[in-house]
């Protein structure tokens, strides 16, 4: 053999091994990730093929798949569509899937290997094999108080117990419809989805646990007294300044308190009563005495940049890293950079709650086959300890104090103490404040625990507060919670 043929046959046999280790990857090694890519037609096709398993709440079908008269056999059906849009998310053909429809997709569509031997005796005797049933933590009463109180109002409400991590109530405003998606109508899918993703007021954004986050405002106060409590060198009864408006360094315009007065006779205050009336130059002031290290591992102990999945995936809440002192007096109060997600501050109210510990939130309870068998079920898990019990106990009593005397009177519940905080956050000049709410009830036995945030003032505009707009939507949610 000539010296060009043998060259040549060494290419050749290279092309076929390069061929070959290419095939191996993608049939075997990349097969997975590529079945679950949401636009895979070829799975999708196949998918349909079968009964898809129901999603349920309170053992209410809120997604249900249905014979069709076509070449999809199923047709996924949302009975009460946008009430439960952020949680269920959508089963498309054209779009592929989100939420928990995609969070739980094997299992829902039966090509989970879990479900193997179950299925076999359908394979055996020629049935098509149907998808698992996924049950969710939400409650019907509890999902439908926070989306009637909130309303029209942009915004979003999430509500958990403190005692598990399992989320009660997952609202998120404007919504859409599932429905508009699933259809078989293909070209009025197109219509929709381009309608529903150029829409200003971004309907398919689950601002509960992603999109833009929002800075927190005095909700995060909770954080911050946090932090000096864990200390050691403060107590509720502490002595800090408290002025009428805070100087910065290296900054002309100092910082005010809303009120535009101290926060106590002689610019003092304690350390309990800031957090009851929220005075910002009080906190401002401890945020800057703390230093920004102590701050923000205390808000990282809250679950601040935490990877979470519930399933969907919850962007993590950031604290500002490298700032200078001015900076820091604004984070410690919610402000500058600080960002969250309402599941965050829920998760802030939680662990105060449960004695300091950090439950991991979950969407899904249990995963039952065609018979009612349980496959898998979801069991609390600890997240992290943000606080001592000790520590907990006292920011306990003192968020009491917020609802019974201070900013956050109207979240009160006739008969029994809840505890909170209020929270208004400037978000750019000549834009309406977001308002928030956070707390728990019954304070002594905690049940549920609630964030909630209004955008630009919701329907009070520029008269809003946390106290006024907020607090009222986090009563009715607790109310449905501990009233049942």
């Amino acid at each position: 053999m000539n010296t060009p043929i043998r060259r040549l046959s060494v290419v050749v046999m290279a092309m076929f091994a390069a061929l070959l280790i290419a095939s191996t990857m993608i049939q075997f090694v990349q097969a997975k990730t590529y079945d679950a890519k949401p636009g895979n037609r070829r799975t999708l096709l196949k998918s349909y093929a079968k009964e898809r398993g129901s999603i349920l709440v309170d053992g209410t079908a809120v997604a249900v798949s249905k014979p069709a008269d076509d070449d999809l056999k199923w047709l996924r059906t949302y009975p009460q569509g946008p009430e439960y849009a952020a949680v269920t998310g959508y089963f498309s053909f054209t779009y592929g899937t989100s939420g928990v429809e995609r969070g739980y997709n094997d299992l829902l569509s039966g090509s989970s290997d879990k479900l193997f031997y179950r299925q076999l005796p359908d394979i055996l005797t020629g049935k098509e094999p149907q998808g698992a049933s996924v049950d969710l933590t939400i409650k019907a009463k509890v999902q439908a108080a926070a989306r009637k109180a909130l309303g029209n109002q942009r915004g979003a409400v999430v509500a958990m117990d403190p005692k598990t991590g399992a989320i009660l109530a997952m609202v998120t405003s404007p919504t859409y419809d599932p429905n508009l998606l699933s259809s078989h109508d293909l070209n009025a899918v197109q219509t929709n989805w381009k309608n529903l993703t150029t829409a200003n007021s971004q309907p398919m954004v689950n601002r509960a646990i992603s999109g833009n986050l929002y800075p927190p405002g005095s909700t995060f106060k909770l954080v911050t007294a946090a932090a000096a409590l864990q200390s050691g060198d403060y107590n509720p009864d502490s002595e800090l300044d408290g002025p009428a408006a805070l100087k910065l360094p290296g900054v002309t315009k100092p910082l005010p308190n809303v009120t535009g007065q101290a926060c106590g006779p002689n610019d003092k205050t304690t350390l309990t009563h800031a957090l009851e009336i929220s005075c910002n130059t009080a906190f401002a002031d401890l945020g800057m005495k703390l230093g920004q290290d102590a701050v923000r591992q205390q808000a990282s102990k809250f679950g601040f940049g935490q990877q979470l999945t519930v399933p969907m995936s919850v962007t993590p809440s950031t604290f500002p890293a490298n700032l200078q002192q001015a900076q820091l007096a604004q984070s410690s109060i919610g402000q500058f950079d600080v960002r969250v997600t309402p599941l965050q501050v829920a998760m802030i109210s939680s662990a105060t709650a449960n004695d300091g510990k950090v439950m991991r939130p979950y969407l899904v309870q249990t995963v039952r086959d065609k018979n009612l068998d349980v496959i898998q079920s979801t069991d609390p898990s600890v997240l992290s300890e943000a606080v001592s019990s000790q520590t907990a106990g006292k920011l306990r009593d003192m968020m009491v104090k917020v609802v019974s005397n201070g900013t956050g009177v109207r979240a009160q519940i006739p008969g029994m103490d809840v505890a909170g905080k209020t929270g208004t956050a400037e978000t750019a000049p000549g834009v309406n404040a977001d308002v928030w709410f956070t707390g728990f009830a019954p304070a002594n036995n905690p049940k549920v625990a609630v964030a909630v945030v209004v955008e630009d003032g919701g329907t009070a505009g520029q008269e809003a507060s946390g106290g006024s707009v907020a607090a009222p939507i986090a009563r009715a949610v607790m109310e449905a919670v501990v009233n049942q």
